[in-house]
């Protein structure tokens, strides 16, 4: 089959064929400048003889104005013609994303996240890593605080075989927030079906634990270097660096040790405690959680996510102690073993409880609830229920209620990353502007407008992301 020409020619631009071409026209050049000489003619005289003569020709047709005006444009277009394709060229040997996005796009995401407002997210489990994958098309200034008392499935097993910090919640957050790199981030969470000591491995797990052990036990480390694998826009931390064991007080007296025995108990929750007593808070958390703009509890299991992390000493007082805007995600629906037939108030309560927060002291830890404000689908077999929004109740807690619609077509039960993340950044820009000494209010995030710029701080993420995700279709 015949190649069509401009193929042609950029197979003689190969590496390798362009000095050869260039050699080439070298050497028939200098044929030319020899051939003259030998005719009498020098090739400088006969060069500028024949310039003027076309010039001359040329202005006997144009009038010079117009003339060196088309000139003038035709070199300006080379210009920026060539200029553009080498910042093009350059800019797709840096920004992965430049083969499926426009060159503007990519630069004023990338702006616009770099400018994002400096946010803390703090829980654990698939609720933080849903939040998180809303959240990184926001700002890439995020720091995540995870949990670390999981001791079920393949964190458990490397845990209790190892020692190691149960990587798995780590391993999905750094995985959430990574830059839509779908085959690696694939490999991160692909999870072993076979092979003696690798069944139900994920291979994100195998490979912190790995540098997990060649830092000599530094999770910080090995976090870091996954992010920088996964390209991921944020930080992930976990709230310390000791693998923590969960003590669950039963209303009915029993005692249930684990973050995995926990919810099969079937008992209501009395008091919620952690081991070893003399647990060290990561200092990077702490300096996170202080220099936050916006700080963001969770959504997840309320008593095996979320509260693990209160009960690190520093890690409630440095809340209380931030300047940060702080709201807290209520679940969409309530979870069997843990919050049972619990409301939005009683959610808050228990948070109030486990960081020993007085009623005085709510709005420094919490100063507003988000709430699902639509009807989510709940499968007939499922013991789940809605959480109900008992507002009277949460109003006199001293927390403002913001409703929005969170849950998605596919999501079911759960938050839509992208709604979600949406309403937070919404209140967030509104809260902002107000002074600390406003009244805690309900909010309808829809029937407040924002200004023209902030609108398009909030949606130019969604619009950007649709667009990409159009052209990897096509």
């Amino acid at each position: 089959m015949k190649r069509p020409f401009d193929h042609q020619l950029k197979r003689l631009m190969l590496p390798g064929l362009k000095r050869w071409i260039c050699i080439s026209l070298l050497g028939i050049t200098v044929i030319v400048v020899g051939a003259l000489l030998l005719l009498g003619y020098h090739p400088i005289t006969v060069t500028g003889m024949f310039l003027r003569e076309v010039l001359e020709h040329a202005a006997d047709v144009l009038p010079h104005k117009i003339s060196g005006f088309m000139v003038v444009l035709a070199g300006a277009i080379i210009i920026f013609g060539s200029t553009a394709k080498m910042i093009k060229n350059v800019l797709r040997a840096y920004v992965a994303d430049s083969e499926r996005e426009s060159i503007p796009d990519i630069l004023f995401k990338r702006r616009h996240l770099d400018r994002g407002p400096r946010v803390v997210v703090i829980g654990g489990g698939t609720g933080l890593s849903t939040l998180l994958r809303g959240l990184k098309h926001f700002t890439a200034n995020i720091t995540a605080v995870v949990t670390v008392g999981d001791d079920g499935g393949s964190s458990g097993r490397l845990r209790q075989a190892l020692g190691v910090v149960p990587p798995g919640d780590i391993r999905n957050c750094i995985t959430a927030l990574a830059d839509e790199e779908k085959l690696v981030t694939e490999l991160f969470s692909y999870r072993f079906q076979h092979g003696e000591g690798l069944e139900g491995h994920s291979f994100g797990n195998l490979f912190l634990t790995a540098v997990y052990a060649m830092t000599d036990g530094d999770m910080l480390e090995a976090a870091r270097v996954a992010g920088r694998v996964l390209n991921s826009r944020g930080t992930v931390l976990p709230s310390t660096q000791t693998g923590i064991q969960l003590i669950a007080e039963m209303t009915d007296g029993s005692i249930q040790h684990g973050e995995s025995n926990i919810p099969l108990a079937g008992g209501k929750i009395k008091r919620l405690t952690c081991e070893p007593s003399d647990i060290k808070p990561t200092p990077e958390a702490l300096e996170a959680i202080m220099d936050a703009e916006l700080i963001v509890l969770g959504p997840g299991s309320l008593y095996t996510s979320i509260i693990p992390n209160l009960l690190i000493p520093g890690i409630a007082d440095s809340i209380k102690l931030s300047p940060a805007r702080k709201i807290y995600v209520s679940n969409v629906l309530t979870q069997a073993g843990e919050t049972q037939g619990y409301t939005v108030a009683d959610h808050l309560q228990a948070l109030f409880d486990h960081s020993k927060t007085t009623d005085a002291e709510t709005q420094s830890l919490i100063e507003a609830v988000i709430v699902n404000d639509c009807a989510p689908a709940i499968p007939q077999e499922s013991e789940a229920s809605e959480v109900f929004c008992d507002a009277e109740r949460v109003s006199q807690l001293g927390v403002g209620i913001v409703r929005s619609a969170l849950v998605g077509e596919k999501t079911f039960g759960h938050h839509d990353p992208q709604k979600l993340a949406k309403s937070i950044m919404e209140w967030f820009l509104r809260e902002k502007k107000l002074p600390r000494t406003a009244k805690p209010h309900n909010t309808i995030i829809e029937e407040t407008p924002l200004t023209d710029i902030e609108q398009a701080a909030i949606d130019f993420p969604v619009a950007a992301k649709k667009r990409s995700e159009q052209v990897v279709k096509r």
